[in-house]
């Protein structure tokens, strides 16, 4: 095989599936192999391009022969080729069909999986688009009740909104990370993704969200006894009181130290406005946050 030249195995490969007056049925148990084996010498020779073509056509060949499962494989060497020629937009749309192939298996741990392996690859190209192959990838897995499988899938999702500075979304990412932990009894990816969310909330300088956010996370008895639920109740008085040297000590915290990396630069620029106003807000509306759970 390492000899052979993968032009002329497509060539035979093409004239295996297509039908004649000598040919009435097409060959695709050996076209597919050829395929394969085309698409793997063109990788070899950095032929990116050829190769993708090569292994996208092995992929129908093993779904004319009814086997799904192999047809994700190729599509996902497809994928990987599209990622080394650069062809972003494809990238997407060959692990998503990956996906769906293998979602034909009944199989979403490997149909979730070729979904992050797309995120990856478009984290820095296309980052909004990775940011929906993430979300789409624990979908697959709440949908199957495997949220304790996509805690790193949050985490990517989560990480590329806020290199967006799109914050809601990377808060509203946490909120559902915290929501699925839950679910799983996993205590303590539930506090670190809430208290997560309210410092996204107050990076965002937005003291209103992170107050409402952190009310509403407290209705969890899980929350509410955890040391990330103090350093949350830290954190918002010390902004009601206009304490900056607080609000930084806080920040450096273990307990912050212990949340994922792009949090912890987050909470390490707080505060990132003037806090007149949020003293003032909180003067007026006379104390949305319940101050008996403060510590």
């Amino acid at each position: 095989m390492a000899g052979s030249d993968p032009e002329k195995l497509i060539a035979k490969a093409d004239k295996m599936t297509k039908l004649s007056f000598t040919r009435w049925n097409a060959d695709w148990k050996n076209a597919a192999i050829l395929y394969e084996q085309a698409g793997v010498a063109f990788r070899l020779a950095k032929q990116y391009e050829k190769a993708k073509l090569a292994f996208e056509k092995a992929s129908k060949g093993q779904e004319m022969l009814s086997s799904p499962w192999d047809a994700a494989k190729h599509m996902e060497s497809a994928g990987a080729m599209a990622k080394e020629h650069g062809s972003w937009n494809e990238v997407a749309d060959l692990y998503t069909r990956a996906s769906e192939l293998y979602i034909e298996c009944a199989r979403s741990q490997p149909a979730s999986d070729a979904l992050a392996k797309g995120a990856r690859a478009l984290e820095e190209s296309l980052p909004e688009a990775a940011a929906r192959l993430y979300m789409n990838a624990c979908d697959i897995l709440e949908e199957d009740e495997k949220e304790q499988m996509a805690f790193d899938l949050y985490r990517g999702a989560a990480s590329v909104y806020i290199k967006l500075e799109k914050y809601e979304d990377a808060a509203s990412v946490l909120l559902r990370w915290g929501l699925s932990a839950d679910k799983c009894n996993a205590k303590n990816s539930q506090c670190k993704a809430y208290l997560s969310a309210i410092v996204v909330y107050l990076y965002k300088h937005d003291f209103k969200q992170a107050e409402k956010c952190y009310n509403d996370c407290s209705q969890t008895d899980s929350f509410m006894g955890s040391d990330q639920f103090r350093a949350a109740s830290n954190l918002l008085s010390a902004y009601r009181e206009g304490d900056i040297e607080e609000i930084k000590r806080v920040a450096q915290s273990s307990i912050i130290s212990n949340l994922d990396h792009v949090i912890i630069r987050l909470a390490r620029k707080l505060p990132t406005g003037e806090l007149d106003m949020v003293q003032t807000e909180a003067a007026e509306e006379g104390g949305e946050l319940d101050e008996d759970n403060l510590i």
